[in-house]
Order: C-alpha cells, then structure tokens, then sequence
C-alpha cells in the first residue's frame, strides 16, 4: 500500500498528527499494535462494556472530541499492525507491520515520511519476590482496570516512584479496592524546589489526594517495598522508610498483607524504531528539532518517545509534527506561528516534566540493598549475584554484563532488566541498536527474502518483437 504518510502509535501525540496533517490534504494510515486506538492513557473497554468509565474524568472531553474527528476524517485507521520495522528505501520509507493477535503475517505500508509516536514503557526495579503472581506493574493495573474492567486483587498495595502512582492508587479505590498503600519512595520535602515549575500540575494533582483522602487510602512517603512475601501468590509485601541517602532505614520495616501489589518507578521512551533508523537519541529520548523532526530525512518523533511527559504534550507534540510533515510533503517551509498556541503548551510540558522527572527519581542507593539470589533478569533467570560475578571478571558496562551472563536476551531484550542491570553494576544503560523493534517468526523474514531475491534474480532476455 502507498500513502503520504505512516503515523506509528494510535495514542494522543499519533492522533494528533493523524489529524493535524489530514486536514491539511495529507494522506495518513494509523497503525497501532492494539485492537482499538486511543493509548494507554485513552485505553477503553472492549464494546459492551462501559467504555468512558475507563477514559480520566479531566481527558473524557478531549477524548470524544478526537475520537469523533479521527473517525469523521480520511485517516486509514490500521489496528493490531504490529510495526517490526521501518526501512529506508531511495523513494521514500516502508514500514513492516505483523498483523492480527498470531503475528504470522506481515504486510509493507510505503510512505513518503513517518512518524514515530511508539509512546513509552514502565521500569520496575527489581526485588526479592518480584517474580511471584500477584505482583504487576503500576501501568499493567491501570491497563486490567481501563482495558477490561477487571482488578489485580482485592487488596492491593501501589508502590515506587512517580506521577502514574497516583491515579492507579485512585483508579482502584473507585473501583472498589481496598488500596492498603501508596508507597512512594520520594521525599515531599524536595517537591518546594520544582514548585514552581510544577504549577499547572497542582489543580490536577489536588483532585488525587482529595479522592485518596475520601477512600482513606494510607499514603506512605520516602519508603519502599524490599520483600514481597508469598509460596505459590504474594501474600503481602515488607516496606520501609528510607533515609536523605536513599538507604533503608533499619528497624522500619512492616508487613503490608495483600494480595496484589502494583509497582513502577518511572518510564522510559519506546525507541526501538528510531535507532534501528539510526536516529539520534538524547539520553533516553529521540532527539528532534522545533518541528518534532529527527535528523533522519522523512522521520518526525512525537510524545512520549522523545520524553515521557504526559496526554497534554503528547497532543502538543503530534499536532505540531502534523503540520510540518503536511508543509514539507507540499514542498513548502512550515510557518512556527500557526502552531504557537500548541508550541506555548510544548514548552510548559516539557519544563513540568523535567521538574517531576527530577522529583521522582528511585533510590539512589537502592542496587546495593539487592540480595545476590534475587532474579534480575527474568526471561533468561539471571541473578543479581551473577551480575555482580560479571563485573568482577571485567566487565565495565551493561552490554558486556549482557554478553558474560545472557541478562537482557531474552524474549523483551533487556526492556524490563536493563535498568535493574544496570543499578546493580552501577553502570550506565547501554543503548542498545537491534536489527528489528519486535520478535519476527522465520517464515516473515523467509518469505521477504524470497520476494528479494525473485526481484534480484536475471531476468531471460525477451525474444525479439514480443510486446
């Protein structure tokens, strides 16, 4: 299939753009690796359900009013398109999707430009227990809670690091949960200093306490879970404060019974895409200019994947990446000023993002406090003592950890253990740029090499006078 353009992502900065550009006569096909569009933050129910009990009460206005232009617009809208790769071509650029829940079959959309709106992912720093059932990620409750109306438990504790913390806290106690504790490992003595900067957040940031306080959900600063308690499911989980250097204090702990516990600490853009395009990262982030442009001629970034930072700057983002992809295809220089209003929202976004990023960091100190049996590395079972053995024997980064103990090669290539790998080490993340953004089965990659080689093979010259 041939169109203008190829937004990757169906989350608020992906249509955004959609819109942005299809308004401006742009040719557009969406595709999104869900069976519906929206994001994780605009995730609904499937139909039956109630669906806009699901979408936050402050984003249920924007989300009709985008759900009704996207599905009054031109937009080929392409769900369970699972992006496995983008190739630069002389022409332009071909995206490869495996389509449907079984992924067996993979289809090429070509395009003129693409833009990676591929959103984010959570981080979970390990501990002992992590593993056992009963135990998921801040964001997966969220998504059993918005995707299908179910919870992880009847008592759950919400624990780690940063702002999705708060509304999974109180997106369960609405939906009946007995929330035995957010446990948030920050101090709010240090929120003064980022006031300023997190101004706008306030109103939002009220709402959530008053609905904890109204269902009396105990909320424990500057502590964090260290055990997670269990045989065959969690049982319930040992907390403890922490003291300025971010170690556990002793003789703090206490035993939290429930029977579910939802943890994250913070998220890291999706960039798999982009550095298999060999777009520029900034640190995490994909780098892009004032037009949400890489350097790689025909790619745009928007939302999460250049910098977690919430629906509002996604929207800002995509819109403003719509409008220069629109003005670039007709060959023209974008004009900064019809996108000023959105620009003003990138610019407070972003400066309320770098403020909470800095607000919630994990622990300082907390790879120290891992016990040497406890598993780091999940699909391959690698322990923190292994780890700490690779060092040993030389190794100075994670890629070389990766190399001496398998952490990282397993089935979600280093994307939930990277950074446990890397606390334990005391390491940086090394990027890592793999040949394809997901797992491919033999017979996709066969049967393009096949249409590769028929296309290359010598052709039997044509007898004189055939057509």
């Amino acid at each position: 299939m041939r169109t203008d353009l190829v937004v990757i992502g169906a989350g608020p900065a992906g249509i955004a753009a959609c819109l942005a550009a299809s308004r401006r006569g742009v040719r557009v096909a969406l595709a999104d690796a869900a069976p519906g569009h929206g994001g994780q933050y605009f995730r609904r129910p499937a139909p039956g359900l109630d669906a806009e009990g699901a979408v936050p009460r402050h984003g249920r206005r924007t989300w009709t009013r985008l759900r009704g232009a996207l599905a009054a617009s031109t937009v080929d809208v392409r769900p369970e398109h699972h992006v496995w790769y983008v190739e630069r071509e002389s022409g332009g650029l071909t995206v490869h999707a495996l389509l449907g829940p079984e992924q067996r079959e993979s289809v090429a959309l070509h395009a003129d430009a693409v833009l990676l709106a591929t959103g984010g992912y959570e981080t979970v720093l390990p501990f002992p227990g992590w593993t056992l059932p009963g135990v998921v990620t801040a964001g997966g409750a969220q998504a059993m809670l918005k995707g299908g109306l179910v919870t992880p438990g009847r008592t759950v504790v919400v624990a780690g690091t940063g702002p999705l913390l708060l509304p999974v806290a109180t997106g369960l106690a609405a939906a009946g949960v007995r929330v035995a504790a957010l446990v948030e490992s920050t101090d709010p003595a240090r929120l003064p200093r980022h006031a300023r900067a997190l101004a706008g957040k306030l109103p939002e940031a009220a709402g959530y306490a008053a609905r904890l306080l109204r269902h009396r959900v105990p909320v424990l600063t500057r502590h964090t879970v260290v055990r997670a308690h269990g045989e065959d499911r969690l049982t319930g989980v040992t907390v403890a404060a922490l003291d300025a250097g971010g170690r556990v204090r002793p003789g703090t702990e206490r035993l939290l019974p429930c029977d579910a516990l939802a943890v994250g600490h913070g998220m890291l853009p999706h960039t798999d895409l982009a550095e298999t395009l060999g777009c520029r990262l900034d640190g995490h982030a994909v780098a892009v200019d004032a037009e949400q442009r890489t350097d790689v001629p025909g790619v745009w970034a928007a939302g999460e994947a250049t910098g977690i930072g919430g629906a509002a700057l996604a929207l800002a983002e995509g819109h403003i990446a719509g409008r220069s992809i629109a003005a670039r295809l007709r060959g023209t220089a974008p004009d900064p000023d019809a996108w000023a209003p959105a620009a003003r929202v990138r610019a407070r976004g972003r400066t309320a993002a770098a403020a909470l990023h800095a607000l919630h960091t994990p622990p300082a100190h907390w790879g120290e406090g891992v016990p040497d049996d406890t598993v780091i590395c999940r699909c391959e079972e690698v322990t923190a003592g292994a780890v700490r053995e690779a060092v040993t024997l030389g190794a100075g980064d994670t890629r070389t950890v990766k190399l001496l103990t398998r952490a990282g090669m397993g089935w979600c290539q280093g994307r939930m253990c990277a950074p446990g790998v890397a606390a334990v080490t005391g390491c940086p993340p090394t990027p890592t740029r793999r040949p394809f953004a997901r797992p491919v089965p033999l017979g996709v990659l066969a049967a393009g090499h096949e249409e590769l080689a028929a296309y290359d093979r010598p052709h039997p010259p044509t007898p004189e006078g055939s057509p």
